[in-house]
């Protein structure tokens, strides 16, 4: 029985399902024999690089780069982000982080010239992209405790601090890297063309999560960034809010595509494994952590279905996205447990491959702004009353 237990892949027309199913194969077929080892290893699998650039599914959100995604095309990026994960949330991740995050800064926060400069090679995926924003020193303040500056000199800008947890950027060719000017106090958007003098990423060890992704803290020594790398859109730290509203929604449709693959894999096992001289599945407290599970994917469906036509309609607001990303990775979590908890000591190993869906769990959930945060972005809208600085 699929997860998609209320059919909403019957949203899609035609043409956007033989785009999801194309990725589906693509994800089975190319990602899933490889995830385990490197998740063991703590590596991304460079090869990969190339097999995205053949699939060609970078970019087609943005008009003019890429094959454009037919009407409808929140529902479909939504239900392809949630594809990636369902196989695996740390090529997931590195594939949104250059496709949604990078490419998005560029197409959202530059001009028609610095588009063209750059979208169609992260499109071809010719070059990769990350986004620098987390510091070492800071997290949910962001928006006001930035502490990597941004100094004007002529045509010159000169960046200096420090960021922490940036996926892709030990390989990445182009890197946003987000600065707050001395001048004015604002916080603005560069593009770093990979290697640069004074820019220093190191690879992040010893995780338990997202070991696939290769995330880094990156120093930024004197490093200097011509004006015309600036995004030139960006002239505060509410532009910048703009691509986070527009990119939360996407970690809440990989939240679910997580549920989804933890659920398939757990239905699957209690189908073959057996005790007492029958099936596990037919257990009444087997099918009750099943049954739980399918209940928060179904429900997850449907309030992403609706948050991705609220987009389409282009009227989604910063709370929309919030209460779907605080809701959805909450019901993730609860589902990982269970999933784990039904393959008993099982669950704890790589080759079921629920383990490494309840570790990784533990990563969407944080980030992308965390649970409090985004409860409290949903409490304002609600009250009146802001609880937060």
């Amino acid at each position: 029985m699929s997860a998609d237990f209320y059919g909403y892949e019957d949203l899609l027309s035609e043409e956007e399902r033989k785009t999801l199913l194309r990725a589906r194969d693509f994800m089975r077929t190319e990602v899933k024999p490889l995830v385990n080892e490197y998740w063991a290893r703590g590596e991304f699998p460079r090869e990969l690089i190339g097999k995205f650039r053949e699939l060609g599914l970078a970019g087609v959100a943005y008009e003019g780069y890429g094959d454009p995604l037919p009407r409808g095309s929140h529902l479909l990026a939504g239900m392809l982000a949630a594809e990636y994960s369902r196989v695996d949330p740390s090529v997931a991740t590195f594939f949104g982080v250059h496709n949604g995050l990078a490419m998005y800064s560029v197409y959202a926060g530059g001009d028609q010239e610095q588009r063209d400069r750059w979208l169609p090679a992260m499109a071809a995926m010719d070059k990769i992209g990350a986004f620098a924003m987390t510091e070492p020193l800071g997290g949910s303040d962001v928006a006001g405790g930035m502490r990597t500056t941004a100094k004007r000199e002529g045509d010159t800008w000169v960046l200096n601090g420090a960021k922490r947890w940036i996926g892709n950027a030990t390989f990445a060719d182009l890197v946003v890297v987000w600065a707050r000017d001395v001048d004015d106090n604002r916080v603005k958007g560069f593009v770093v063309e990979t290697p640069a003098e004074g820019f220093v990423p190191v690879k992040i060890e010893n995780k338990v999560a997202f070991r696939i992704v290769e995330n880094a803290e990156i120093t930024l020594n004197d490093v200097r960034v011509p004006e015309a790398n600036r995004l030139r859109n960006i002239r505060s730290f509410r532009d910048v809010a703009e691509i986070l509203r527009a990119t939360r929604g996407g970690v809440a449709w990989q939240a679910l595509g997580v549920m989804i693959g933890a659920y398939e894999a757990a239905l699957a096992y209690a189908k073959e494994r057996k005790q007492f001289g029958k099936p596990i599945a037919g257990f009444q407290l087997v099918q009750d952590l099943l049954v739980k599970s399918l209940g928060n994917i179904t429900a997850s469906w449907g309030m992403l279905v609706q948050l991705a036509r609220l987009q389409d309609a282009g009227i989604f607001r910063d709370e929309q996205s919030s209460l779907a990303k605080a809701f959805v990775t909450a019901r993730m979590r609860e589902v990982v447990a269970w999933c784990r908890e039904l393959l008993g000591g099982n669950g704890i190993v790589l080759d079921y491959d629920v383990a490494r869906f309840f570790a990784d769990a533990e990563a969407i959930y944080s980030f992308e702004g965390t649970r409090e945060m985004n409860t409290l972005i949903v409490g304002k809208a609600v009250t009146g009353e802001s609880a937060f600085v």
